[in-house]
């Protein structure tokens, strides 16, 4: 079960954590920032293979528990912001244009570390 969505333990070693309730950056977890998982307040890939919890499980995280995870989320978005000295209208402006590019560079990436 979900119980309060929380950043997790950075574990200095970036060693793949799969489910469980610890682990900043794991997959298929709970309440942890990470991927795959349900409950947690954000998104968070620490480079490893996702495992990702099926739709039903998501679906039966309780409304305050995703209420509070909306909250988080957007507290440490904005905090974020603030660090990188961003307003949120520059991060809007920022995406719009991002987005519009995104496929381009991401198969730039591919083909500069191909050539790497």
């Amino acid at each position: 079960d979900v119980s309060s969505p929380k950043h997790g333990k950075v574990d200095p070693d970036n060693m793949p954590h799969v489910g469980g309730n610890t682990w900043a950056g794991g997959t298929g977890g709970r309440d942890t920032a990470g991927l795959g998982g349900k409950g947690g307040p954000y998104r968070l890939d620490a480079g490893h293979r996702v495992y990702q919890v099926s739709q039903a499980e998501k679906d039966a995280v309780p409304e305050e528990v995703k209420r509070a995870a909306r909250e988080m989320g957007e507290k440490v978005f904005k905090q974020r912001l603030r660090e990188i000295q961003m307003s949120e209208y520059d991060a809007a402006t920022y995406e719009r244009f991002s987005g519009a590019v995104r496929r381009q560079v991401q198969s730039l990436r591919i083909i500069l570390d191909n050539l790497q």
